[in-house]
């Protein structure tokens, strides 16, 4: 009996050293790789495999996962240095840089850091890069400075299983001294461009004035011409007017002359007219100037005075025409005789 539990108890203890060996060989064994990861796998010291992501399988205690790589883009800071440009002036600059493992096996064994070698690749690289350039380039080829320098450092570090993919410069610093001449330098040439755009700003101040009195000018100008013209047209439209009105009269004094007794009252009326005039004339102070012949004047008058008393005595035989103009005739010959004796 105590055979057969001897013999039991050591199957157990067999079977549970056995279970234990099985667990930890199975964890030994069982590699689960991250995504964007690579595991290098030394057996025996010696290079076997590179573990891509997902579930794999070694030889425990044989097999050994010597290095460990991310595949995913890595930001580098370069530590600051000085470099000399072309023109003696000492720089200070520092940048960042960016790379990516692209071979786990040559970033393994192809560099003891490879961090380590672009880092200070990236720093030879720039001083040279600046060496060829003058201060002035520096600031405003940046792109051309950092790409010359990836560039550079990517030819090498395909040897090390690295890919770099850009540097970008953080600072360019330069000595206090060239900071406070640019600054001065900055100063001066915003003062010039205040000047020039207040010059400029009189100049078209002065455009506009001189174009605003052009303009004026033209409009009373074309205003004035719109007067005149308008003027001319009204004293034609008047002339027309009395040159209408008058070629009316005339015509109708022409008509009334055809019809019976109307050349006898355009003389009445002439007559009228014309002692009219004198008999105004002898009213003024003025200057009088008569005729040569004052018996013309007597004439004139005995005419009409025949005229009316023709009329008189033809009744109506000479039309309404003559019989509209007896009493003026009568009243005419009456100023004419006291112009006369005024005379």
């Amino acid at each position: 009996m105590n055979t057969l539990l001897s013999i039991i108890d050591g199957t157990l203890v067999f079977a549970i050293v056995f279970v234990i060996l099985a667990i930890i060989f199975a964890s030994k064994s069982i590699k689960v790789v991250p995504q964007q990861s690579a595991w290098v796998v030394e057996r025996l010291g010696k290079f076997k495999t590179v573990l891509n992501p997902g579930l794999n399988f070694i030889i425990p205690f044989v097999d050994n996962v010597a290095y460990r790589h991310s595949l995913k883009e890595i930001p580098l800071d370069t530590p600051a240095q000085v470099c000399i440009t072309r023109d003696n002036t000492q720089l200070s600059v520092d940048g960042v840089l960016f790379f990516q493992v692209t071979d786990p096996m040559r970033a393994s064994y192809g560099t003891s850091n490879y961090v380590i070698a672009i880092t200070q690749l990236a720093q030879t690289t720039l001083r040279s890069v600046i060496g060829r350039m003058e201060l002035d380039r520096t600031f405003e080829e940046r792109d051309i400075i950092n790409s010359e320098v990836v560039s550079a450092i990517d030819d090498a570090a395909l040897n090390w299983g690295v890919k770099v993919l850009r540097y970008e410069i953080k600072d360019l610093t330069p000595p206090a001294v060239i900071l406070q001449a640019m600054q001065q330098q900055i100063t001066a040439e915003r003062e010039k461009r205040a000047l020039i755009a207040e010059s400029e700003g009189r100049k078209q101040e002065q455009i506009n004035l001189a174009t605003g009195e052009k303009e004026a000018a033209i409009a009373k100008s074309e205003g004035e011409k719109q007067a005149e013209i308008n003027k001319a047209e009204g004293q034609a439209a008047a002339t027309l007017a009395i040159a209408t009105a008058t070629a009316e009269a005339i015509r109708r004094v022409a008509e009334a002359s055809e019809t019976q007794g109307g050349m006898t009252a355009v003389n009445l009326q002439v007559a009228e007219k014309y002692i009219s005039a004198f008999n105004d004339l002898a009213r003024t102070n003025n200057t009088l100037i008569v005729p040569a012949n004052l018996g013309d004047m007597s004439t004139l008058i005995s005419s009409a005075m025949k005229i009316i008393n023709a009329n008189q005595q033809g009744g109506v035989s000479t039309g309404s025409t003559v019989n509209s103009v007896t009493t003026k005739a009568g009243a005419a010959a009456a100023k004419a005789s006291a112009a006369a004796s005024h005379l």
